[in-house]
């Protein structure tokens, strides 16, 4: 796996759980290659995947997973481990961090949203900048606003219901979105987010999101 971030945030991928001691100060990111065929197949290994990385981390053979009001999910056991889960495709990405909820979206450039759906969903500046680039990169752009922003909701504790409106970020001319410019309250200031892109596979883009200082970002490869 390849981070966008710039140099300092990429490490090499390693199998395993080898990462089992989380750092205070870290995230650490996990890609997992499912190879199933359908998305039953695949949320069933994603589910997998997030039991086996937790009992590494939580040193603890049983827990209990619980779902949030927003369809986040926690051990309500063990307060001080975050994590979150996003899939598309057969792949899977998984973030965890010590006392640091965190927001985690990865999505197919195969997928090819409509102009439509950004004046749906997006700030009307945010529409009015995809509309300026050239078709070739359009649809880039949506998908990499569209992981900015589920990210920062899901790093909320929030839903879709919240309005990805809500959270805008401006796109250079390339069409690659910067730090957020505009947030609502209840959400805090814009500097006092983290949103890093990354890619998680050929043919993917993903985003990791959360509301605090920098952290290291800690780039794995699960094995299956």
């Amino acid at each position: 796996m390849t981070s966008d971030d710039g140099p300092g945030s990429d490490s090499p991928a390693r199998g395993g759980c080898e990462s089992a001691a989380l750092l205070e100060r870290a995230i650490d990111l996990w890609m997992l290659d499912t190879g199933a065929g359908n998305a039953r197949a695949v949320r069933v290994a994603a589910r997998a995947a997030l039991e086996r990385l937790l009992r590494e981390y939580a040193g603890a053979a049983a827990f209990e997973i619980a779902i949030g009001h927003h369809g986040k999910p926690f051990v309500p056991a063990l307060p001080w481990l975050d994590f979150n889960l996003s899939h598309a495709g057969k792949h899977v990405a998984l973030a965890f961090a010590r006392n640091q909820a965190l927001g985690v979206d990865i999505e197919e450039y195969a997928r090819n949203p409509s102009a439509g759906l950004a004046k749906r969903f997006f700030s009307p500046g945010e529409s009015a900048a995809l509309a300026r680039l050239t078709p070739d990169k359009r649809s880039a752009a949506f998908l990499h606003l569209w992981t900015h922003k589920e990210a920062v909701l899901k790093a909320l504790g929030e839903g879709l219901s919240f309005g990805l409106d809500r959270v805008e970020f401006a796109l250079d001319p390339d069409g690659l979105a910067g730090p957020p410019c505009r947030m609502a309250p209840e959400a805090g200031r814009p500097d006092e987010w983290q949103v890093r892109r990354f890619t998680p596979a050929p043919g993917l883009t993903g985003s990791i999101a959360w509301r605090g200082p920098p952290r290291e970002l800690n780039l794995f490869r699960l094995a299956p």
